[in-house]
C-alpha cells in the first residue's frame, strides 16, 4: 500500500504528537500521524488513564484520559490521516521528502516530526509459571476500565507510581485488594504511599512487603497466585480474580535508532528549532534532547509548535516560522 503524500508526518500519537497535529492543521498543511498503539493519546490512555495530571496550563487538575480526549478533539479539527497499530520501519530520504516505510506499506511525506515519547514501550512482565498461559485471562499490565474490576479480588504487583496510584484508585472498587512489593522501599510519590498506607490501616487494602509472585494458577482464567517472601522464602496462596503487574516498562526507540540520527542514549539530539541532523526531520517531546531539557508534557507542547512551524518553513521558505496568534488565524475563520 502506498498512501497519498502529506506535508508533515508525525510519528507518535501522544500529547506532543497530537499538539503537533493541531499546529499542522492551523498552518494549513496536510498531516498524518502514525502510532503503534490502537488508540491516540499515548501513555495518557495506555498506562495511566485514571491518573490526575496537575501541571498542564489551564487545568488545575485533569484526568489523563480526559486530557487525551480533548487533545484528540483539538487535533482532529482539521483533516488529518490517522494510522494506528502501525510501526515506522525505514525513513528512506528522497529528492522530494521521504518515503516512510511502515509494516503496512509506504507513507510518503515532505517532512517528519518524531514525537514518540521514549519510543515504543513494552510493559515488563513476570517470569513465573502461569503468566503466558493466563495472559489477558485475568492478567494485565495496565488498567483501561476500572469498572471492569468492580467487586473483583485484585492483586497489584509493584512499588512505583503506577502501582500505588491504582492501589489508591481501586480501593473502593475492588471487592478485595491486595498490593505486594518485593521490598519495603517504594519508588512512588511519597504522598501516594501515605494515602495507601492510610487505606491499609483502615482495612481497605492489604499491603504486603518483601513478597513476590511465584506462580499464577488457573484453568481458563486466573484463580489464585502463590507468593513467596523474598527473604524467608515462605510461601502463601492467595485466591484472586485479577493480577495487575504494574512494574514499569522498557522503552525502545526501535528502528529509529538505525536512521542515522544523532542520538544520546534513547533520545534524539535537536537544536533550538527542534531540527535533527537530517534536514527535514524534527523531534519533539521526551524523545528529543538538548541542554537544559525538561521531560514534561507542557515542554512537549512548546517543542511540537516549534518543530511543526519550522517544518512548514522548510517546506515553503516563503512561509513565516512565526504562526502569529491563533485568534487571528485564518484556520478558524
Amino acid at each position: 500500500m502506498t498512501a497519498e503524500k502529506v506535508d508533515i508526518t508525525i510519528i507518535g500519537g501522544g500529547p506532543t504528537g497530537l499538539y503537533g497535529l493541531f499546529y499542522a492543521g492551523m498552518r494549513g498543511v496536510s498531516a498524518r500521524v502514525i502510532d503503534v498503539l490502537p488508540e491516540l493519546g499515548g501513555q495518557l490512555t495506555a498506562l495511566y488513564p485514571e491518573k490526575d495530571v496537575y501541571d498542564v496550563a489551564g487545568f488545575p487538575r485533569v484526568l489523563a484520559k480526559d486530557l487525551a480526549r480533548d487533545l484528540v478533539t483539538q487535533a482532529m479539527q482539521f483533516e488529518a490521516d490517522v494510522c494506528l497499530e502501525e510501526r515506522v520501519i525505514e525513513l528512506n530520504p528522497g529528492d522530494d521528502g521521504f518515503d516512510l516505510r511502515t509494516d503496512e506499506g509506504v507513507r510518503p511525506t515532505g517532512t517528519v516530526v518524531i514525537a514518540g515519547g521514549k519510543g515504543a514501550f513494552k510493559s515488563r512482565t513476570l517470569a513465573v509459571p502461569g503468566w503466558d498461559e493466563l495472559w489477558r485471562k485475568g492478567i494485565a499490565t495496565h488498567v483501561k476500565d476500572p469498572e471492569s474490576l468492580r467487586g473483583r479480588r485484585v492483586l497489584i504487583v509493584g512499588g512505583g507510581d503506577s502501582a500505588f496510584d491504582w492501589s489508591w484508585a481501586l480501593r473502593d472498587i475492588a471487592g478485595e485488594l491486595t498490593h505486594i512489593h518485593r521490598s519495603d522501599r517504594f519508588r512512588a510519590h511519597e504522598r501516594t504511599v501515605e494515602q495507601v498506607m492510610g487505606a491499609t490501616e483502615r482495612g481497605q487494602i492489604e499491603l504486603l512487603t518483601f513478597q513476590a509472585v511465584q506462580e499464577i494458577h488457573g484453568d481458563e482464567r486466573v484463580e489464585a497466585v502463590t507468593i513467596a517472601h523474598t527473604k524467608t522464602k515462605e510461601t502463601r496462596r492467595l485466591e484472586v480474580d485479577e493480577v495487575l503487574a504494574l512494574i514499569g516498562f522498557v522503552p525502545n526507540i526501535g528502528p529509529i535508532a538505525e536512521w542515522g540520527l544523532d542520538l544520546e542514549g534513547n533520545a534524539i539530539r535537536v537544536d533550538t528549532r527542534m531540527r535533527t541532523n537530517i534536514p527535514g526531520v524534527y523531534a519533539a517531546g521526551d524523545i528529543a534532547t538538548y541542554e537544559g531539557k525538561l521531560e514534561l508534557i507542557s515542554t512537549g507542547f512548546g517543542e511540537a509548535a516549534i518543530a511543526v512551524n519550522n517544518a512548514v518553513h522548510y517546506l515553503d521558505p516563503s512561509a513565516k516560522v512565526d504562526p502569529g496568534h491563533s485568534t487571528s488565524s485564518k484556520a478558524f475563520k
